[in-house]
């Protein structure tokens, strides 16, 4: 029977002393791609969450009807598929390339809902450098 290695034990109890240990694995990834994510939200707290951001991407994206609407004037981060998506983008920047594949399987899906339900903005690239970084803050939510 395969032994969990010393580094993944100090792993999992540094991870249990931080967050009680309770995390909530994402649904559609292996045990070592929600390992991998655990590892890097811990090196790099400022990413924030990634399962967090994937069930806020994946309810925006579904809960709309034919188009993804605009969510009011609400100010939490949240409501935002944009700024989900940037967090989601950031943690699959730094993930190694096996948890890479299983995330990037997963927003891929997502992400093909929200090109069918957003429009091309043609002057996103000319409204600063930011927006020009990223192909989806280059579409227009329609109505």
């Amino acid at each position: 029977m395969a032994r969990k290695s010393p580094g993944a034990l100090r792993a999992q109890s540094r991870l249990a002393g931080r967050s009680g240990g309770k995390t909530s694995p994402i649904d559609g990834l292996s045990s070592r791609a929600n390992a991998a994510i655990v590892r890097l939200q811990l090196r790099h707290p400022k990413i924030g969450s990634v399962a967090t951001a994937l069930t806020s991407y994946r309810r925006a994206i579904w809960r709309s009807g034919r188009w993804l609407e605009l969510l009011g004037d609400c100010p939490c981060p949240s409501c935002d598929p944009v700024g989900q998506r940037d967090i989601l983008e950031g943690a699959m920047r730094r993930l190694p390339p096996a948890a890479r594949r299983e995330l990037r399987r997963v927003v891929d899906a997502l992400d093909e809902e929200f090109l069918r339900k957003t429009l091309p903005d043609p002057r996103a690239a000319e409204l600063n450098a930011w927006d020009a970084q990223a192909w989806w803050r280059h579409r227009l939510r329609g109505r």
